[in-house]
């Protein structure tokens, strides 16, 4: 399954052991599909909340210890026994999902914040369960890497979200910097442009290193994992900043020599941690 269609998910990576390949690639099956009843096809907004109601349905009949009617959930119910999974995360997930359906706006940063809680920060709840690390500080350390994933994904989609019909700029922030829709629509990378950018790229980052600690806590592959997402995130918003803030025209993506990159400063991490301390 190619991680492109929810960048947040470590879908089958090397790096991830052999025996939680298997109950990962269920999780992924439930948010993608989840997340596609929200925004692919030409399906209304009230047939997609119909179907993302079945799946509310489907999870309350896992929670009532009942069997699920489909097999994706039927695999799901095994996972989450297995593993002692929580179910709240799976019912943020599809909150956020059913969000999408109707919000296309939000006022402030708190209120984007909060959708991340539910879009992004699930999924690394879901992998220390997996991993038997969900500790408060290690789920407090998670949950600010997966927003600022979240918001870094928000940053370099402007352009592909206005085409959903979507702005995750914070409205707010929009009308501070002289911002207006009109500067999406038509592409416009102006001196207003660039400073919201900016600040948006600098409060993300803040984000994401104020949980980075988290990756060298983590053992053997996990933290491997953890410290290539951190860096990945890092990376993407160098690109942004190297592109002038203009992710209409120059969207980063990361490629071989990136990885390269990724894998060079993830493998300093403790290093410069310890000449820090």
């Amino acid at each position: 399954m190619s991680a492109d269609h929810y960048e947040n998910f470590p879908v089958a990576s090397i790096l991830l052991p052999r025996h939680l390949r298997a109950p990962v690639q269920i999780i992924y099956a439930f948010a993608r599909s989840a997340d596609d009843l929200a925004d692919e096809g030409d399906a209304t907004p009230e047939q997609r909340c119909a179907a993302l109601a079945a799946y509310r349905i489907e999870l309350d009949r896992i929670a009532a210890g009942e069997q699920p009617q489909t097999e994706l959930f039927r695999s799901l119910a095994g996972v989450i026994a297995e593993y002692r999974l929580p179910l709240q995360p799976f019912l943020d997930l599809l909150s956020a999902f059913e969000q999408d359906v109707v919000t296309t706006r939000y006022d402030d940063f708190a209120t984007l914040l909060d959708y991340c809680r539910r879009s992004a920060n699930p999924v690394g709840v879901l992998m220390l369960h997996l991993y038997d690390a969900a500790t408060e500080q290690n789920l407090h350390d998670s949950d600010a890497i997966c927003s600022a994933l979240q918001l870094i994904n928000f940053w370099q989609d402007v352009a592909i979200d206005w085409q959903k019909q979507r702005i995750y700029l914070p409205q707010d922030d929009m009308r501070t910097f002289g911002v207006c829709e009109a500067h999406i629509a038509e592409q416009r990378c102006d001196a207003a442009w660039h400073a919201l950018m900016q600040f948006e790229v600098t409060r993300a980052r803040a984000l994401l290193l104020s949980g980075a600690p988290l990756a060298l806590r983590l053992p053997g592959r996990i933290g491997w994992e953890l410290r290539l997402v951190v860096q990945g995130g890092l990376r993407i918003l160098e690109a942004i900043e190297q592109a002038d803030y203009d992710v209409f025209r120059h969207r980063p993506r990361l490629g071989p020599s990136d990885w390269l990159h990724m894998t060079w400063r993830a493998s300093r991490m403790k290093t410069a941690q310890r000449m820090s301390s």
